[in-house]
Formats: C-alpha cells, sequence, structure tokens
C-alpha cells in the first residue's frame, strides 16, 4: 500500500463525515443555498427583471421566477455572447457547455466559477464515499480511465466552449494526473472508433483499476480489448475494481457487461448534467444516487402527473414524497433560474434524500446518450416524406443495444399506407434528418458507436392488434413515439411484414 492510498482512506472518512453533516441537516442547507443565491445574482440583469431584492421566502421566489426551459433563458444567454456581464450571474462564465437543443438547435449552458468546482468535488466525492465504505484505497495505485469528450475547447466572441466531459478534463486533480488515461494526446482525436482503438492501444497493458464513461462507449472498449487480446476483461486487468457511469440506463448493458468483464464488479452511479453535478452513489448498500444540496444549486419539484396542467405544484424539498415522480427543476450558482432539464426523479431515501432517474418528462430514447425527443423523430420523417406520396398509419422507434451483429441502431417501426419505392433511400433520409438535428447522435454515427437507423415494416393494421394484445385498444391510449426500452418492439416483433 502507497503512502497515497494509506492517506486516503481517513481522508475520505472525514468528506463523507462532512458531507453526511448537511444531508442530516437538508432543509436548512437547501435554504441557505436559496438565500445566498438570490442575494449574489440581485444585482444581475435577471435579478433586477425578477425583483430578486424583494426576496425574503421561497414563496416570494415562486411568484417572481416562473419555471421555464433553455429557450425562456435564450434571450440572457445571447445577451452574454453579445459580450454583456452579469446578466444571469455575476461576470462571465468561466465556460459555456454544448448539449443538444430542441427547437433552437445546440444549447449553451453557463458554467462559472462558482458552479465549475462543484462538478470536480461531487466526482472527488463519489470516489471517496467508496473508499470510505470498503475502507480501500487501492484502486489509487494503478490506472484510471474516463472515457470522454475531446477536452479541445472553440471560442464565440471570447468565451470558451466545449462539452461538459472535455471541459472537466481540463480540471482533473494533480494527485491523479499521473495515473489517469488516456493521455491528452489521444483524447483529443475527435472520431470515436479511432480514439477507442488508441486507448486500447494505450491501457492494455496498463494496471487499470477504475474505468469511468458511458456504458456503450465503455461497452465498445470492452468489445474491442476481448478481440485484440482473446481474453476477459478480468484477466486483461485483475486489479479492476469497479466501473463509474452516468447518463444512461445501466440496465440494459449490465449482462453484457458481466460477460466482458468475467466476474462481477462494483459500480457507481453519477448523476452529472451541464447545468450540475445533482446527485451520485453514496453506498454500494443503498439504492439511489445521494442529492447535492451543498453544492450550489436549490431545487425544486412538479409531480410529473400534474407538470403540463395550467397551475402545477410547485415544491421545495420539504414537501417531497417516497413513490412519487417529480419534474427536476434547477436553479444554479450558473445563473439559471426555475430551470427544466426535462429529467424526472424518485426519492428513493428521504433520510438522507437519495433519488433515481426515472427517465424525461417527455418520451426519449438515450439507451446511448444521445437523448432523442419526439420532436426530433416526428420532424425526420416529416422531411423524409415532404414531397413524396408516402403515407404513414403509425410509428414508433426503439433502441437496439445489443443486435446480432454489427454496431447498434435505433430501430424504427412504421406502418406503411403507401410504402416508398426505395426504403433504403427513405431511412438515409430520415438519418440525415436524425443527425442535423442532434448532435450527440450525429457524433455517434460518426463515430461509429451507432450504425444507421434501420426500419422495419409493420403489416397493416399491425398497430392496432399491438393495442389490442395489450388491452389498449381505442380510448386515450396512445403509441409512444419513441421509447427508451424495447418492451413495445419486442411485441412488434409478431406483427412485422415478412421478409
Amino acid at each position: 500500500m502507497s503512502i497515497k492510498s494509506f492517506l486516503a482512506i481517513p481522508f475520505a472518512k472525514i468528506i463523507r463525515k462532512k458531507v453526511y453533516k448537511w444531508a442530516n441537516n437538508p432543509l436548512e442547507t437547501q435554504e441557505k443555498v436559496l438565500q445566498k443565491l438570490v442575494k449574489t445574482a440581485k444585482n444581475t440583469v435577471f435579478g433586477k427583471d425578477h425583483d430578486f431584492e424583494n426576496i425574503k421566502t421561497y414563496s416570494d421566489f415562486k411568484k417572481r421566477v416562473q419555471v421555464t426551459d433553455y429557450e425562456g433563458l435564450k434571450p440572457y444567454i445571447d445577451s452574454i455572447f453579445a459580450g454583456k456581464s452579469d446578466v444571469l450571474w455575476p461576470g462571465k462564465p468561466l465556460y459555456f457547455a454544448k448539449t443538444s437543443g430542441t427547437t433552437s438547435g445546440a444549447k449553451y449552458i453557463p458554467l462559472t466559477k462558482e458552479s465549475m468546482p462543484t462538478h470536480i468535488e461531487a466526482a472527488r466525492n463519489a470516489l471517496l464515499f467508496y473508499i470510505a465504505e470498503k475502507n480501500d484505497a487501492s484502486f489509487v495505485d494503478g490506472k484510471m480511465i474516463f472515457l470522454q469528450g475531446s477536452p479541445i475547447l472553440q471560442e464565440k466572441n471570447g468565451l470558451k466552449l466545449g462539452r461538459l466531459s472535455g471541459i472537466v478534463a481540463h480540471f482533473v486533480p494533480k494527485y491523479l494526473q499521473k495515473n489517469r488515461l488516456p493521455s491528452w494526446e489521444i483524447n483529443c482525436i475527435e472520431d470515436w472508433e479511432t480514439k477507442v482503438n488508441a486507448i486500447v492501444e494505450e491501457t492494455v497493458q496498463e494496471d487499470m483499476r477504475v474505468i469511468s464513461g458511458i456504458p456503450s462507449w465503455v461497452q465498445m472498449y470492452f468489445e474491442k480489448l476481448v478481440e485484440k487480446t482473446k481474453k476477459p476483461i478480468a484477466e486483461i486487468f485483475p486489479n479492476f475494481h469497479f466501473f463509474i457511469y452516468g447518463g444512461v440506463n445501466f440496465e440494459p448493458y449490465k449482462n453484457k457487461f458481466e460477460s466482458l468483464i468475467g466476474k462481477k464488479v462494483d459500480y457507481i452511479e453519477l448523476y452529472p448534467a451541464s447545468e450540475g453535478f445533482i446527485a451520485y452513489q453514496d453506498s454500494q448498500a443503498e439504492k439511489g444516487m445521494l442529492l447535492q444540496l451543498n453544492s450550489g444549486i436549490f431545487y425544486e419539484f412538479i409531480p410529473a402527473t400534474e407538470f403540463f396542467a395550467e397551475n402545477p405544484i410547485r415544491i421545495s424539498l420539504k414537501d417531497v414524497k417516497m413513490g412519487e415522480n417529480y419534474v427536476l427543476i434547477l436553479n444554479t450558482s450558473a445563473g439559471l433560474w426555475g430551470y427544466n432539464i426535462g429529467d424526472t426523479v424518485e426519492f428513493t431515501s428521504l433520510k438522507p434524500y437519495r433519488i433515481k432517474v426515472t427517465g424525461r418528462i417527455k418520451h426519449f430514447i438515450s439507451a446511448f446518450g444521445e437523448h432523442v425527443i419526439g420532436k426530433e423523430v416526428e420532424k425526420a420523417l416529416n422531411d423524409a416524406i415532404s414531397g413524396t406520396k408516402i403515407t404513414i398509419s403509425e410509428f414508433t422507434v426503439a433502441p437496439q443495444v445489443n443486435p446480432k451483429s454489427g454496431l447498434p441502431y435505433h430501430e424504427w417501426f412504421i406502418e406503411f399506407e403507401n410504402e416508398p419505392e426505395d426504403l433504403a433511400d427513405f431511412a438515409l433520409k430520415i438519418n440525415a434528418s436524425m443527425q442535423a438535428q442532434n448532435i450527440y447522435y450525429f457524433d455517434l454515427i460518426e463515430g461509429k458507436v451507432l450504425r444507421s437507423l434501420v426500419i422495419r415494416k409493420v403489416k397493416k393494421g399491425g398497430f392496432h392488434a399491438y393495442m389490442k394484445s395489450i388491452g389498449k385498444f381505442g380510448g386515450q391510449n396512445k403509441i409512444p413515439q419513441l421509447a427508451d426500452h424495447r418492451k413495445i418492439a419486442e411485441v412488434l416483433e409478431y406483427f412485422l411484414v415478412e421478409e
């Protein structure tokens, strides 16, 4: 055991004790966060527009700050890009994290000198909690790999832009830099397949102990290692301790992972978003992730069942309940106010507050981190149909995570009234529109993590037959136009046109 790993254990236990101190005083902690956020931002453009000067309570705050999304804050974001300071938060952001947008294309989420350290600290604390629980820090003596986006940043009007994972790469603590892979040069490779091949070559002989990334990306890395060595991961990296993931549902991948690894390992789930590092798994023995109440984020919650009502209930942490599905609303030290990030969560514990991500408030697909939403698939289909005689009765889209051969893909189940003459060309048009709309999907196709979508022709009347088969034919029942699972797809397999 090295001095570093020896000292890491008492340090981890000190940090855990410190975190649980605020976690065990959650309402007081959140009240302090709200008051600090409002006080700090009262002289910003947004603060003046919303009378922050006279906000004393959460009730005052709700009356002045409405729930919004990126579109609602975009005029303020545009003002920052035009060169103005003190708009959403004092000064100017350090960075803008570029994410996929909806109606406005790419979104640019501010990261400030106050918010950026909370991302780093939460990621660090997730590791420290594991050390404290296991009383073992031996993994710090080996190598760690974080599969992430390129750290190369762009500039727009003097403001630095990049993917969150790439920005975070600039903040790796010094004590981890010698242990961390891939190297900077390889991390800067843009093409994903080229990058993974280079990472395989760089790491195959290393003592890898911690591996982190979006499951689909890590699975690709594992498969290439197994293909190269003809050995399971457990033999290639005998000291491999645990896998850290976030951003997608891991369950579809778990069986495949354990098969590739060749032994059971621990898993640590994170809930990082460009808008803030929201939660991390604080114990292998507990369900859910510890909600970060002391990280410059004041949380609000709207019951998902009421979200689209004219005046939905909007509550703070003190009024949440177990078993309820909530839309998550953020107010942050990056200058996001009443911000709906689109995720839904459920509490798995109230002492301390732990959550699990249950999905999106709208139907979506993010099996590979692509964050595809209903509006995108609708537009893609309409783009492909436009100017043709093609007509469609019904459709739905599902991810194919584990195909029998080749890369994963999105599977489109379509019931045509009037079919395209060239189905392959029709699929290419849909795919082109999807890539144009969604930067994550584009990157996954270009990086050869996904292959182009596949269309399955459903028999005429097939969707009706499907709805009858599940007892939901007629009335207000509708086919979801996309889903992040294959429950619908698996039944629709019985209603396909024979090829």
